[in-house]
C-alpha cells in the first residue's frame, strides 16, 4: 500500500494527461474509419483544451500532423476535429491557432487512390481554406463572430461606426470561404463530409447573425456618416445584397439535408 493521499493521486492524475495521452485520442479521432470522429473522442480533446496541464500548441500540432497523411478519411477527419474544437473548445485554442504564422496548407492536397479520394480531396481544400479564415478573422479582432453576444446591445450592434466599417469586412470574408465550401445535398455522401457540413451550417447561421446585425448598426449610422464612410458603407452594403443569394443556396442544402 502507497503512501499517497487522495490530494496525491488526483494530482498524479491531473499530470499523467501528457502530450502522449492527448497525440493518442487525436489518432483515435483521426482513424481510416469513413465516419465522422466519435463523440468520446472529440469529448475527451475538449476536457484537454480546458486543462491547464495540456499544453495546447502540442496538441494542436497532433492535429497538424495528421493532415499530412495521405488519406483523405484522415486529412477530413483532422479539420473537423480542429473545427470541433474551435467551436466547442476553450478560447485558448482557438488563441493559440490565431496566433501562427500559418496553419492547414492544403491546397495542392489530392488523395488519388480513388474516385471518392478525387471527390472529397475538392471538399478537403475548400475546408482548410475556411478554418484558415476562421483563425485569421480570429486575430483580426479578438473574438470569435459565432460566439459574440447578439441583440440591441450585442458586440455588432454597439460597435461605433469606424470600427464597423473595418470589422463588417472580416465577416464578409469569413462569410465567403465558408460558402465556397459550395457543395450540392447529393453529394453529402458519407458521415465525414456530413460531419464538415453540419459545423459549416452551425456556423454559417451565427456568422449571418453577426453580419446582419452590423449591417443593421451601419445603416442605422448612415445618416451621420462623414462623406468617406458613406462611400464604404454603401459598398458594405451592396456585397451584402450580393451574397444573400448565395447564403440562400447553402440554407436550402441544409434543408435538405437535415430533412
Amino acid at each position: 500500500m502507497s503512501g499517497q493521499s487522495l490530494t496525491d493521486r488526483i494530482t498524479a492524475a491531473q499530470h499523467s494527461v501528457t502530450g502522449s495521452a492527448v497525440s493518442k485520442t487525436v489518432c483515435k479521432a483521426t482513424t481510416h474509419e469513413v465516419m465522422g470522429p466519435k463523440k468520446k473522442h472529440l469529448d475527451y480533446l475538449i476536457l484537454c483544451t480546458n486543462d491547464m496541464n495540456v499544453n495546447i500548441p502540442q496538441l494542436a500540432d497532433s492535429l497538424f500532423e495528421r493532415t499530412t497523411n495521405s488519406s483523405w478519411v484522415v486529412v477530413f477527419k483532422s479539420l473537423i476535429t480542429t473545427h470541433h474544437l474551435m467551436v466547442h473548445g476553450n478560447e485558448r485554442f482557438t488563441q493559440y491557432l490565431a496566433s501562427r504564422n500559418t496553419l492547414f496548407n492544403l491546397s495542392n492536397f489530392l488523395d488519388k487512390s480513388g474516385l471518392q479520394g478525387y471527390d472529397m480531396s475538392t471538399f478537403i481544400r475548400r475546408y482548410s481554406r475556411y478554418l484558415n479564415e476562421k483563425a485569421v478573422s480570429y486575430r483580426q479582432v479578438a473574438f470569435d463572430f459565432t460566439k459574440v453576444k447578439r441583440g440591441a446591445d450585442g458586440v455588432m450592434r454597439t460597435m461605433n461606426t469606424e470600427k464597423l466599417i473595418k470589422t463588417v469586412p472580416i465577416i464578409q470574408n469569413q462569410m465567403d470561404t465558408l460558402l465556397d465550401f459550395n457543395v450540392n445535398s447529393n453529394e453529402l455522401t458519407n458521415g465525414i463530409i456530413n460531419a464538415a457540413f453540419m459545423l459549416l451550417f452551425k456556423d454559417a447561421i451565427r456568422l449571418f447573425a453577426a453580419y446582419n446585425e452590423g449591417i443593421i448598426n451601419l445603416l442605422e449610422k448612415y445618416f451621420d456618416m462623414k462623406k468617406n464612410q458613406c462611400k464604404e458603407a454603401l459598398d458594405i452594403y451592396k456585397k451584402f445584397l450580393t451574397r444573400m443569394a448565395r447564403i440562400s443556396e447553402f440554407l436550402k442544402v441544409a434543408e435538405v439535408k437535415i430533412a
